[in-house]
């Protein structure tokens, strides 16, 4: 029989898909092995793991109606959403979840561990347990408001009672705040109105006083005025004394030239001399002249006006003047603001003052009753465990131990040491 040619063989390195799979499924009890193994452990795991719970509330603005009572102090002004915020601020605050992780001890006893401090304990807890519930910023305009506090914690943490009692515990310590600031502005107004009593009642004296000084200025200046004129009137009057006395002395010579001892007229003269002699006299004035008097009469006038110890009668000014610094001698103005006793009565606003601070006084506003937000979710005990989820860490595990087993597999095959081919 002839030979037949013999084909050369050809080395092929390119991965034989069937033949790839044909070693897997010779090798399958090997991979449902590994598979069965990891999903143990997975499952051990999801079973084994302290189990960890989620609670959440959720509070929402109370109406204007709870507040009213607070608004209306006229003190004191808080919103509903500044309330809201308030008690969120409240809930977020780091300060006020250590003060109740502290008051609160048998809640957290699943926290403690030996070697710990309750500050390491609580910081631990609380950046990995604690979530804020507020409105997404970047929708503003929500239908409605809210902010809420979620709590992630694990077996033997009461987490309901946790969240609960934080938002009550948060609401107390803002009552006690607004408690506090109220008081504090009442006080603060009461003093400012007690400040501006004291100023008005400074105010007042000040003034009371200026006003006395003017009087009693005016007074002493009218006063001065007066003997002023008093005393020219009577320097002016001694020198029409004088100018008379002189004036009477020229008389005098006069008539007793003439020969003239009773008092004349010129009329009556001219008879007497037509009688005997005739003397002819032109009188060019109206006023007969002071030396037709006669020497007796003008020596008696003389006489009186030289003993004359005051010319005040023959002046009516003079009576006026005395009459009125008579006047000046007390101010009865002055006299009436000096005996004021209640100076309160003429203060202006005081009496609005005093009814501003009898209203600040009777402001007896209990907080404890104040209600600042709505709680629109309470706490409920959870219904399962949120993690780990167990047939989700199983199903995983039963993945990934497929994908090992394979992995183990090929690598099994990959270290398996090549037969070559006879030709």
């Amino acid at each position: 029989m002839p030979d037949q040619p013999q084909q050369p063989s050809y080395s092929n390195d390119e991965i034989d898909l069937v033949e790839l799979l044909r070693s897997l499924f010779q090798q399958k009890y090997l991979i449902l092995a590994v598979a069965c193994l990891i999903t143990l452990g997975a499952a051990a795991f999801a079973f084994l793991a302290t189990p960890h719970y989620q609670v959440q509330s959720v509070l929402r603005p109370v109406d204007r109606g709870s507040l009213d009572e607070l608004n209306g102090t006229g003190v004191y002004e808080l919103t509903p959403a500044e309330a809201l915020s308030r008690v969120g601020a409240g809930l977020s605050s780091y300060e006020n979840r250590l003060k109740f992780f502290r008051d609160n001890q048998p809640l957290f006893t699943g926290l403690v561990e030996p070697g710990r401090s309750l500050e390491q304990v609580f910081e631990e807890f609380n950046r990995s347990a604690f979530t804020m519930l507020q409105v997404d910023p970047k929708r503003p305009n929500s239908l409605s408001e809210f902010v809420g506090i979620s709590l992630t914690y694990p077996k033997g943490v009461d987490g309901v009672a946790v969240v609960n009692g934080l938002v009550t515990a948060v609401q107390e310590t803002e009552r006690e705040r607004i408690a506090t600031d109220l008081k504090v502005l009442i006080a603060n107004r009461l003093f400012a109105l007690e400040q501006k009593i004291e100023a008005a009642r400074a105010s007042y004296e000040a003034s009371k006083q200026a006003q006395i000084a003017k009087l009693l200025e005016q007074d002493a200046l009218r006063r001065a005025q007066l003997q002023d004129e008093l005393q020219a009137l009577r320097g002016e009057l001694k020198t029409r004394r004088g100018n008379r006395i002189q004036r009477i002395d020229e008389a005098m010579q006069i008539a007793e030239s003439l020969g003239i001892r009773k008092p004349t007229t010129p009329s009556a003269m001219a008879d007497v001399q037509q009688q005997g002699q005739v003397v002819r006299t032109e009188v060019n004035s109206r006023e007969i002249p002071l030396y037709f008097m006669g020497v007796d009469a003008l020596k008696a006038e003389r006489q009186a006006l030289s003993e004359r110890s005051s010319d005040d009668f023959s002046e009516p000014r003079i009576a006026e003047i005395e009459k009125e610094l008579a006047l000046l001698s007390r101010n009865r103005q002055v006299e009436v603001l000096e005996r004021r006793k209640n100076e309160d009565l003429y203060l202006k606003d005081l009496a609005e003052w005093r009814q501003e601070a009898a209203q600040l006084k009777g402001i007896k506003f209990d907080t404890s009753t104040l209600q600042l937000v709505r709680v629109d979710q309470l706490a409920l005990e959870p219904l399962s465990a949120v993690k780990p989820k167990k047939a989700l860490v199983i199903g995983l595990g039963g993945f990934a131990g497929l994908m090992l087993g394979v992995f183990v597999a090929l690598l099994r095959n990959l270290l398996r040491p090549r037969m070559g081919k006879a030709p």
